[in-house]
């Protein structure tokens, strides 16, 4: 037996020993958001620096339990668009309406990280609930496993038509096989990056040109006619774009929207900075300023892109009837401390937006939540607020809790890891990080141990690690760090 059929037929049997316990009616009421506290154990993960939160419990909808009363569900992923990158977010000059909206008609989770700081790792986390090192595509050349099962192939088994539009980016031989699809868009140009302008798209299973076409608008495109469809079963769509990643290409329309404009990079940052420290091995050289407009300019067409799908929605009655989560899949460093790109622990690198609208099962929107949490809390937190059982393989806690409950809490801390892969000069490295400080560590020492007080350094510009009044706090991270690669069971890939 395989280890997808036997991860399968556990799951079936732990819902089938779930419905008889509570019973058909309880179950359907559950997933309608009738109120009912079906999960008691959401965000109950104690021992690993995750607080136990209060169970879900949903507003009541006036639902049947039917298929057709559950909520559809959006997830919106974009590449390497950090978390301060919006209007909402006090930008200097960028403009965001259509994904401002989502967070103040819904909750931000200001303080939302990735695991891994890059994309497919990262990609893979999102839809397993699990780190890295568990789902085993550890950097962009780790390929997926077939075992490994996503939220999507969860959703399918309680009614839902799902869809998969966009950015891939996990090698192997094949297109992965992956279980609850009805719908599978992607491509594999340029190793699965994709390119922005005439990009081939794989529509199910058939690789079609796609000449004179932007990618962030054909993909819209695509998902626009699987939301417009007639049907009696809640959807689930996963839009992956391409954007914002490397090449930085807006639209035609877009282009040249900030030329001339004051970019207010930071003081550190210049021109030449792409030039040095070995960036030329993640897509540099190119000047800064140059790719830094490009970068704004490309966020704009995303941005317009979701208004679309939004006033979709609002044309069909389903806005208000629809989960919508917006997230990017890692940070961006623009010269802060002279650097470029991700991989690394800073903030800048790690730290990503997450938004969710959904006026049903959402309090006082508008709201801010100041608790950590990362991108493997998508897949339990989508499982949670339909009522279905967590599986164990899941290492994330559901963010439903804080929908409710301004003061839920969610963690403590968290393990952030990076494995090596050649030619990239950036060395393996765990780190932790709590609410006032982080503390990073480099395998085989290759690098000296850093820790940053992000309450009075929040730019993380001073590494205390040596300071003699610090040895206390630094013991405790530590401790706090081997503890966390315990609990989620942490093994060191020395390539990827």
């Amino acid at each position: 037996m395989t280890k997808a059929r036997e991860r399968y037929e556990k799951f079936f049997y732990t819902r089938r020993e779930f419905l008889k316990t509570t019973g058909n009616v309880a179950v359907t009421a559950g997933i309608a958001g009738a109120g009912l506290n079906l999960l008691a154990s959401s965000g109950a993960f104690a021992g690993n620096g995750i607080r136990r939160g209060a169970p879900l419990v949903m507003p009541a909808a006036g639902g049947t339990g039917q298929p057709s009363d559950m909520p559809n569900i959006i997830f919106i992923l974009s590449d390497d668009h950090r978390w301060d990158h919006f209007s909402c977010m006090g930008h200097p000059f960028l403009e965001t309406p259509n994904l401002d909206r989502i967070a103040e008609e819904g909750v931000m989770f200001e303080n939302t990280f990735v695991t891994t700081s890059l994309c497919s790792p990262s990609r893979a986390s999102f839809l397993t609930g699990q780190y890295a090192h568990r789902h085993g595509v550890v950097t962009n050349h780790t390929p997926w496993n077939n075992d490994n099962a996503t939220f999507m192939e969860y959703l399918k088994t309680v009614g839902y038509d799902t869809a998969f539009i966009g950015k891939w980016h996990m090698p192997g031989k094949d297109l992965p096989r992956l279980r609850g699809l009805d719908r599978f868009i992607t491509f594999t140009k340029e190793g699965g990056q994709g390119v922005y302008y005439d990009c081939p798209l794989i529509i199910d299973g058939v690789e079609t040109p796609r000449p004179g076409k932007y990618i962030t608008e054909d993909l819209t495109d695509f998902a626009l006619e699987f939301v417009r469809r007639p049907r009696t079963n809640p959807f689930c769509l996963y839009l992956s774009h391409k954007a914002v990643h490397f090449g930085f290409r807006p639209p035609e329309h877009l282009r040249g929207t900030y030329k001339g404009i004051d970019l207010q990079l930071p003081p550190e940052s210049n021109t030449f900075n792409t030039y040095t420290r070995n960036h030329m091995f993640v897509g540099a050289p190119i000047p800064m300023n140059t790719l830094y407009r490009g970068y704004c300019e490309t966020i704009l067409s995303v941005d317009e892109q979701t208004g679309r799908l939004i006033a979709a929605l609002e044309d069909i009655n389903e806005l208000d009837n629809t989960i919508i989560i917006y997230a990017g899949d890692n940070g961006h460093s623009w010269g802060e401390r002279g650097l470029y790109d991700k991989r690394l622990a800073f903030e800048e690198s790690i730290r990503i937006p997450f938004f969710v609208r959904y006026p049903g099962g959402i309090s006082r929107p508008g709201r801010r939540v100041r608790d950590m949490a990362l991108n493997i809390d998508l897949a339990p937190t989508l499982l949670d607020m339909l009522g279905i059982p967590l599986p164990d393989e899941m290492q994330g806690v559901s963010l439903a809790p804080a929908f409710q409950d301004p003061d839920a809490s969610l963690r403590s801390s968290f393990l952030y890891e990076h494995f090596p892969v050649y030619p990239i000069p950036i060395p393996g490295m765990t780190a932790v990080r709590t609410d006032d400080y982080k503390y990073i560590t480099y395998h085989n020492n290759v690098r000296p141990e850093e820790l940053y007080d992000l309450r009075n350094d929040p730019g993380e510009k001073q590494n205390i690690v040596n300071r003699p009044d610090v040895r206390g706090i630094r013991s405790e991270l530590e401790a706090e760090l081997e503890q966390l690669k315990r609990t989620t069971g942490y093994r060191y890939f020395t390539r990827g």
